[in-house]
């Protein structure tokens, strides 16, 4: 994986609680390794698995570290969210985006509305930066949070949009860094699942 793609997964995995520092850290890094708007892309999608708090914590630290100004708004478009949508939510979950759609509705049918417009077509179908990209940081955030089986999803979403094998073993390395070992270890089982399965169904 090249610098500016690992410091884009280091800011992800800094983003969930209690990094502050971790942040502060890789964003300033960022600074001379990527490109400025793909790390906002970063910064922005954070906010759907850390939540808001972490993301304007976020977007302070990288506005004092790079001295950039904020862009200029983008006026909402709901209708391109709603067709984009289930477009990259097909991409990520491949063959099995169906019956998880059909998952989330059975839990609250707002769970997967919400999940399909402002989750995919809201925010990891913006322009601005490769969905493989947006996955590999997914997964390194998911890494260090108690999710398991969304991690299951998103190191598997990797692959299908692009990412290679070596490419998610750099981003949970880099992930592993700021977790416990226990936590670390744990992200690494959910990996070896997601590629036995795949060499199981490639077998089949």
């Amino acid at each position: 994986m090249d610098d500016a793609r690992l410091a884009l997964v280091r800011i992800s995995a800094a983003l969930s609680p209690c990094s502050t520092a971790d942040l502060r850290s890789a964003l300033r890094d960022a600074v001379d390794v990527a490109d400025g708007d793909a790390v906002e892309e970063v910064l922005l999608q954070g906010y759907l698995f850390a939540g808001y708090p972490a993301a304007l914590n976020a977007f302070r630290i990288w506005r004092e570290a790079s001295g950039r100004a904020a862009p200029n708004a983008v006026p909402d478009d709901p209708a391109l969210w709603a067709r984009r949508g289930p477009e990259v939510f097909a991409i990520v979950y491949g063959d099995q985006a169906e019956r998880l759609r059909v998952n989330a509705a059975a839990l609250h049918p707002d769970l997967e509305r919400w999940a399909l417009n402002e989750g995919y077509g809201k925010v990891l179908g913006r322009a601005g930066l490769d969905l493989a990209t947006r996955e590999l940081c997914v997964a390194a955030l998911l890494a260090s949070l108690d999710a398991e089986p969304q991690l299951y999803a998103h190191l598997r979403g990797a692959i299908n949009a692009g990412a290679t094998e070596d490419e998610v073993e750099d981003a949970l390395r880099e992930a592993g860094r700021g977790m416990s070992p226990e936590r670390a270890r744990a992200a690494r089982e959910v990996w070896t699942r997601v590629r036995e399965r795949r060499r199981e169904r490639n077998e089949s």
